[in-house]
């Protein structure tokens, strides 16, 4: 789906260089700036995220408002309606982003509930920073808390027996998790203003998976 997303990016660079270009040889007569123009920067970057990011809540409340916001200054609707849709529409969002996570993350959510240790190491910054570093040592999986602050784990050079699994939890604060490249990642999201994001690609299934269980509000949780 990321790959698809660049494409997507990609198409639409090409669409514009060529309406631009087309435009300056008189060939075509397309006006880019169009009433509402403006609100491309908001409809395109979040349709192109649903189709990117593993978290699509804020991707799906900005792509409503800014159809909204394009509808109201073509004149299709006033800004009084549109002020009255901005609650509805985030929560419809939100609501939506809950049921589909939940029918496509059924057998994350499983083999979460397999894999999960009592006893977990648990990790909290409140109004401040915590680092972690495992190197060297055998890594059983962690529960980790950034309220109003940061939390850093670093398994780059942790050991690794089984799959195991990390509850993250993002609320006005940030979460980084560094892996090694033998393991892979799956994740369960779970956000509301805020989001999740795994860079990590390994595809070998010979290898542990790291099980993330993240939720961030007005937060994020990036893994590396």
């Amino acid at each position: 789906m990321k790959k698809f997303g660049d494409l997507l990016w990609g198409l639409f660079f090409i669409a514009l260089g060529l309406i631009i270009g087309l435009n300056a040889m008189g060939i075509t007569h397309i006006n880019i700036f169009f009433s509402g123009w403006w609100t491309l920067f908001i409809i395109v970057p979040c349709f192109i995220g649903l189709f990117k990011d593993e978290e699509k809540t804020g991707n799906l409340i900005g792509l409503a408002i800014g159809s909204i916001l394009l509808a109201s200054a073509q004149g299709l609707i006033s800004i009084e309606v549109f002020m009255k849709l901005i609650i509805p529409i985030i929560f419809v969002a939100i609501g939506l982003s809950i049921i589909f996570k939940g029918v496509l993350k059924s057998a994350i959510t499983e083999k979460i509930k397999s894999v999960n240790k009592n006893n977990l190491d648990s990790y909290c910054a409140t109004f401040s920073e915590q680092k972690v570093n495992m190197n060297g040592e055998e890594f059983k999986g962690a529960n980790l808390e950034a309220v109003f602050g940061g939390v850093e784990l670093d398994l780059d050079g942790a050991h690794f027996s089984e799959d195991r699994v990390i509850y993250a939890s993002a609320i006005f604060g940030g979460i980084e998790i560094r892996v090694p490249k033998n393991v892979n990642v799956k994740v369960k999201s779970n956000s509301i203003f805020g989001g999740v994001k795994n860079v990590v690609s390994n595809t070998n299934e010979n290898v542990p998976t790291i099980y993330v269980n993240a939720s961030a509000i007005f937060g994020g949780v990036d893994i590396k």
